[in-house]
């Protein structure tokens, strides 16, 4: 049975998205939404806090000896695609659907997750609660959710609002990019000179197409290597003496991103430097209190290929939240409206048991 939660709160919750869905907040570029965001949370009573275009807030009886529970979701999107047929910044009801860029990646979610804050902001809890509505999601920028950790305390538990039809992803892959350089030597094409530096590193990409990482996860299945670009010669008569290609690596939660890199290394033949190593695989530690209550309200659990704010949290994480990851980035993206008056019943669902777990 749905848990009960104020009318009001899932109406506005609607409303709110439509405002945001007609409120541009590409990434970077958030300054609007984060506006509208600190205005509503402040008409309800919520003292905010804004740390560049991240907004945030804790429960009315704050205990910072209390251990806290962290609720977050993003406001920023992506650029809208080509295949558009209807305004994407424009919130249109067709039919109880909800169209508009942000709807279900990750509007959806954020509404959902401030109408439960709202819901238990008075209530005194055995936890706290912090709702942080973050920018730069979709470009795992450094002035999202990253820079906003620095300001919060140690976490007990995040619930990280992705749309997941309500399913609880208790892993997430992580996500490392290689520049991958071999070097030969220079020479005339014509003379049967120098080292070609793209014939070197032909044995790397056919070892890479083939490659399998040797440990699997129980939730993630298979960590996946793949070669994406490759640039190589800048005059079809001299032979390259660099050739530089691009890997791409999802990591699951059996390797850190360094026990990855560790293992292309053992057998490739170019020098690895990896871009960022940020983006981490996640994965729900099997002795968390969180487990208990996906067991008491039989929630279907799985491993997420897809990235998200997640993979920046240091902390025991679930990703959960109304709408259909295969709607994100999608032409005429939209969120069922009775989706978020189910995300706002599964969240409330979700905390009032776990504040409750003997």
């Amino acid at each position: 049975m749905p848990y009960p939660i104020i009318h009001e709160l899932k109406q506005e919750a609607k409303q709110l998205l439509q405002q945001l869905i007609e409120t541009p907040s590409l990434s970077r570029e958030e300054e609007n939404t984060a506006q509208l965001l600190a205005d509503y949370l402040t008409k309800k009573g919520v003292q905010v806090k804004r740390l560049q275009n991240n907004v945030w807030a804790v429960n009315k009886h704050f205990d910072p000896k209390l251990p806290s529970i962290l609720l977050n979701s993003h406001h920023d999107t992506v650029k809208p695609n080509n295949g558009y047929t209807k305004d994407p910044f424009k919130a249109i009801v067709e039919d109880g659907k909800l169209y508009g860029l942000g709807s279900n990646d990750a509007g959806g979610c954020l509404v959902s997750l401030i109408a439960t804050f709202v819901h238990f902001y008075e209530q005194k809890l055995p936890y706290n609660l912090i709702l942080a509505a973050t920018a730069e999601e979709e470009v795992s920028g450094k002035n999202g959710i990253a820079l906003l950790l620095k300001e919060l305390p140690t976490i007990a538990l995040a619930i990280v609002g992705e749309p997941t039809l309500l399913d609880v992803a208790v892993a997430e892959k992580g996500l490392m990019v290689i520049d991958a350089t071999v070097t030969g030597k220079a020479g005339h094409a014509a003379r049967n000179e120098g080292v070609n530096a793209l014939y070197e590193a032909l044995p790397d990409l056919n070892a890479l197409k083939d490659y399998k990482f040797k440990k699997v996860s129980d939730y993630l299945g298979e960590s996946k290597v793949s070669a994406t670009i490759i640039q190589a010669g800048s005059q079809h008569n001299v032979v390259p003496d660099k050739c530089v290609y691009t890997i791409d690596v999802r990591v699951t939660d059996s390797y850190t991103l360094q026990q990855a890199l560790d293992e292309l290394k053992g057998f490739l033949k170019a020098d690895l430097q990896p871009r960022s190593m940020r983006l981490n695989s996640s994965a729900l530690p099997k002795t968390h209190r969180i487990w208990e209550v996906i067991d008491q309200l039989s929630l279907k659990c799985y491993g997420s290929p897809t990235l998200s704010d997640q993979a920046l949290i240091p902390y025991p994480s679930i990703k959960i939240g109304p709408g259909d990851s295969a709607r994100s980035h999608s032409p005429d993206e939209f969120i069922h409206l009775d989706e978020i008056d189910q995300g706002i019943d599964r969240y409330v669902a979700i905390l009032d048991t776990y504040v409750h777990l003997k």
